[in-house]
């Protein structure tokens, strides 16, 4: 049974691995601001994610759903849909074409791709429907993307082709292993499968490195270090010798100005990986973003492009993650913002209080203009007005419009800031435009500069 401090070995594609190390690894020097305890003055106890998420009516658990199957809740999934909206945005400007393929395959595509032979342990027992069909949960999405690169002929003008894609996969964790949502059996992965010429690997993982490090500054990730993961002795690996030694090359001239730690034995069984690492907090180590490097499958897939001299040539895979699963994401996000979010994905972005009845009609239009603008607005009109703005600060809810009689005769709101400030009654309209220019610049902020 895998348990904390230890490490997974031969990690298949684009998987984070789900693995804890208690020694954080070495600070970054490209870009980010990696903290060495991002929760300096607090009880890590007291920002467990599992906690908040319950506080927060996030997500949650129930014994007949099953162990590592977590339920999200509708304030959960509102900021989940909008960091996936990011993502999907981000990727689509960055030339990534998003695919949709299905959760489980026949038994034959796993035999093929290798996860039968290397990784059966963390899948789940085949479905047999008759005979000669027998249909698996997939663990990982690169032998469905595979199939799409190879369901036409391409050439190099085609490449490098990005085929990206948030897609379910499972793995049979053991029930002692599983916490929250950063161990699940149900995976919700930002997954990509770059193919590519060799003369290209270089320059994708650079700019896969780079929309890392972009996504990681809009949602607020502090990674904790690099980490290059290598073969190790012992180790049931796949592929040829010369193959694992360019791949090693090319990771390590990626890393190039980044101050990064070597872990042998951690490497995925087709081939070494970067890992970028994280601090939860209780200062356990996870792996959050990953770019792995694969000789191996364009063989096994028998993948191919024509090249500007006709010949026909291997592509290169690369796996890559951005931010790894949503579930593991979600448990670093609510620990490192103490589930007050950034506006942008916060799942209730600004909430009206009418002071009294008399103010409902007038707090309903300010909720409709805000929908209108694409914002995630609700309005309370239970309890006292001192209640139902201290459960407004409870809920970390960014903005609170309260609406009373002078303001619901003048068309404004006064507006109240998560971080204590108070802005002069203003008109709704202005109100609702400062709200939509904080989440249109996905600023950390809650007022825009200015």
């Amino acid at each position: 049974m895998l348990r904390y401090g230890t490490r997974r070995r031969g990690t298949p594609a684009c998987r984070t691995d789900f693995s804890v190390n208690e020694a954080p690894g070495p600070r970054s020097r490209s870009g980010y601001r990696s903290l060495r305890r991002p929760y300096p003055n607090r009880e890590r106890d007291m920002i467990d994610h599992r906690r908040l998420g319950r506080d927060l009516g996030l997500f949650t658990s129930d014994p007949l759903a099953g162990a590592g199957l977590p339920l999200w809740l509708p304030a959960g999934a509102a900021a989940r849909h909008a960091v996936e909206e990011y993502l999907r945005d981000l990727e689509r400007q960055a030339g990534y074409q998003h695919v949709v393929t299905p959760p489980l395959g026949r038994r034959e595509l796993f035999e093929r791709s290798g996860h039968l032979d290397h990784f059966a342990e963390e899948m789940f027992p085949p479905m047999r429907l008759s005979a000669d069909d027998e249909l698996v949960l997939r663990p990982s999405l690169c032998p469905h993307h595979a199939l799409v690169y190879r369901c036409r002929g391409r050439s190099w003008r085609d490449l490098p082709l990005r085929i990206a894609e948030m897609g379910g996969m499972y793995r049979a964790e053991r029930s002692g292993v599983l916490g929250g949502l950063a161990r699940v059996r149900a995976i919700s992965l930002n997954d990509a499968h770059n193919f590519c010429a060799l003369e290209q690997v270089g320059a994708e993982v650079a700019e896969i490195l780079r929309l890392i490090r972009v996504a990681h500054a809009a949602l607020g990730v502090r990674p904790a270090g690099f980490r290059l993961s290598l073969r190790g002795p012992g180790q049931r690996y796949v592929g040829e010798e010369d193959d694992w030694a360019r791949a090693e090359e090319l990771l390590r001239a990626a890393l190039d100005g980044v101050e990064y730690t070597e872990d042998v034995g951690a490497a995925a069984f087709y081939g070494p990986k970067i890992d970028i690492q994280v601090e939860d907090a209780a200062g356990r180590e996870w792996t959050l973003s990953t770019v792995q490097l694969d000789f191996d499958k364009p063989e096994r897939f028998d993948l191919s492009y024509i090249d500007s001299g006709g010949a026909r040539r291997r592509p290169v895979l690369v796996h890559r993650s951005l931010v790894g699963s949503m579930e593991r994401l979600f448990s670093y996000l609510i620990e490192v913002h103490e589930g007050a979010f950034p506006v942008w994905y916060a799942p209730v972005q600004l909430v009206v209080l009418p002071v009294a009845a008399a103010q409902d009609g007038a707090a309903d239009e300010v909720v409709a203009a805000a929908r209108a603008a694409g914002l995630r607005a609700e309005v309370d009109r239970s309890g006292s007005l001192g209640g139902r703005i201290r459960d407004a600060a409870q809920a970390r809810i960014p903005y609170v419009a309260v609406v009373g009689p002078r303001e619901a005769a003048a068309g404004h709101v006064s507006l109240r800031l998560r971080d204590g400030q108070h802005l002069a009654p203003l008109p709704a309209a202005d109100a609702l435009a400062l709200v939509a220019r904080v989440v249109a610049t996905r600023s950390p902020k809650l007022l825009p500069p200015g």
